[in-house]
């Protein structure tokens, strides 16, 4: 049933949010002002977590956890367009969800709008590679690779992207209700969210010329 499989991708999104926000305040709080280690704890929770969400919950709806993720795979063929609205919703309902529990989890507000600055051209560069990536990764792979090939993936573009590899319009907006080392300024997200969209159709364009009869859901 739609309704089940859109429950899981919003608990799924929630976990994922939580790992990235928590493990982002837990990794500033205890790493002393080295941002390095910072980064690295919360790329690590960030990947593992993404691996344990997309191989439990895979079987179940997807495991998509992303509104272009979604788009993509039914612009393929391989996912049913009519339920694209309630994954998205529910994809946006748990990032927001997973932000606030981490938030006060932390004994930080419920809602606290992200300080920030993600601004410039080259983090706007780094967010079209990541999601070209991403998404070229998702829409490449079986569902069997799919866990292992995107935790890889993102733990790596937290490194080789400058925009720490958000790569994903739900959590860029769940993220800049967090004044954590993981936000994004209120102000910044949408050319965010407009560069994802772009490294999206990118991906899409160039997935569908090397492969364009895709294999079935």
């Amino acid at each position: 049933m739609l309704i089940k499989k859109a429950a899981v991708e919003g608990v799924g999104t929630a976990l994922l949010l939580a790992a990235v926000v928590g493990s982002g305040i837990m990794a500033e709080r205890l790493a002393g002002g080295n941002a390095a280690v910072a980064l690295l704890a919360n790329s690590l929770a960030t990947g593992g977590a993404l691996l344990a969400l997309i191989s439990a919950f895979g079987p179940l709806s997807g495991a998509h956890f992303n509104p272009l993720v979604t788009l993509a795979l039914a612009g393929r063929g391989t996912f049913k367009r009519r339920e694209v609205p309630a994954y998205a919703a529910a994809q946006a309902i748990g990032a927001i969800v997973g932000t606030v529990a981490a938030n006060l989890m932390f004994d930080h507000g419920a809602i606290e709008f992200s300080t920030r600055d993600r601004s410039g051209a080259g983090q706007l560069l780094g967010e079209l590679v990541a999601t070209f990536g991403l998404l070229s990764i998702v829409l490449a792979c079986g569902p069997r690779q799919a866990a292992a090939a995107v935790a890889g993936y993102i733990t790596a573009a937290y490194w080789f992207t400058s925009s720490t590899s958000f790569a994903n319009p739900a959590v860029t907006l769940a993220r800049s209700l967090t004044d954590s080392f993981a936000g994004i300024r209120p102000a910044d997200a949408p050319l965010f969210i407009a560069a994802q969209v772009a490294g999206a159709l990118l991906s899409f364009a160039f997935i569908r010329w090397v492969n364009p009869v895709p294999e079935a859901a």
